[in-house]
């Protein structure tokens, strides 16, 4: 049974009940989860692999929500990248539905994102780069309107401290999930032959070189050695894998790839435009 099996059979709800978490979760399923079940305490861990994958999965959807409303109205387009993110993970019915409830969570004015974040950390157990890319899905949804209000980046730099990000770097990442996107909506322009061919419709234009440096988060006056290992270290913090083994929900693999083929694609474009 998938960690998805074991929240909805209750196993890892009350594994992370009496924390913020576990009561998002109980409220989503319509019951409530206590500490009553101890093999499930013992079973399931702070740290176990399944666990994390659920709050991950739960804190996610949840702080998305939170975002969205942030300025007081959820628009079309929040919406809609919330709906892309669920089909670009692949979630069947009912774990859809199980998203859609979080994000709702998320929004109501009893969230208490603080303590969410503090016990999603400690869930981590220190996995910095888990962190990061839940700070990073986080970003996109802030960038769903296309850019980043100051309410919502208020809300980034609350996110990123809380998880142990100083101020600078979650300056950084914003820009680094900015310019991914140029990749990214090229990208998917390319696999759909050009998108819907209406008179409307206007393609992406092609990442700049700009934007490829800000990618991977270096400045176009550093020589190939600092590029290369801001380039391998990136694509170690994203390896698909390698975040699925630290908790990382499966269903967010596609995510993790379509961020490692970005991360090489703006490589790729530096390396040609200095002719390395």
């Amino acid at each position: 049974m998938s960690w998805f099996g074991k929240v909805i059979g209750g196993v890892l709800g009350f594994s992370l009940a009496g924390g913020p978490i576990g009561a998002i979760i109980g409220a989503v399923l319509g019951h409530q989860l206590d500490k009553r079940s101890d093999d499930y305490q013992e079973r399931y861990a702070p740290g176990d692999q399944e666990r994390v994958q659920a709050a991950f999965f739960t804190a996610t959807f949840a702080t998305m929500g939170h975002i969205a409303k942030a300025d007081g109205t959820v628009t079309q387009n929040e919406i809609r990248h919330a709906e892309n993110v669920m089909q670009r993970m692949g979630l069947d019915q009912d774990a859809r539905k199980f998203a859609i409830d979080l994000f709702q969570q998320g929004k109501s004015s009893s969230f208490d994102l603080e303590a969410v974040l503090t016990q999603f950390k400690q869930e981590c157990h220190r996995r910095r780069n888990l962190m990061q890319m839940f700070l990073e899905v986080q970003i996109t949804m802030a960038l769903a309107d296309g850019t980043i209000h100051a309410h919502e980046r208020a809300i980034l730099h609350r996110v990123g401290k809380h998880l142990g990000f100083a101020g600078f770097m979650i300056d950084q990442l914003i820009k680094m999930v900015q310019a991914q996107q140029g990749f990214h909506q090229y990208s998917q322009q390319g696999q759909t032959g050009g998108g819907h061919g209406g008179a409307q419709y206007e393609a992406p234009s092609a990442p700049s070189v700009e934007q490829a440096y800000q990618v991977l988060g270096v400045k176009s006056s550093d020589d190939e050695k600092t590029v290369k290992r801001a380039y391998r270290r990136l694509m170690s913090q994203h390896h698909p894998d390698k975040l699925v083994a630290k908790g990382l929900p499966e269903e967010m693999i596609k995510m993790a790839t379509e961020k490692t083929q970005e991360i090489k694609s703006a490589y790729e474009l530096i390396k040609k435009h200095k002719n390395w």
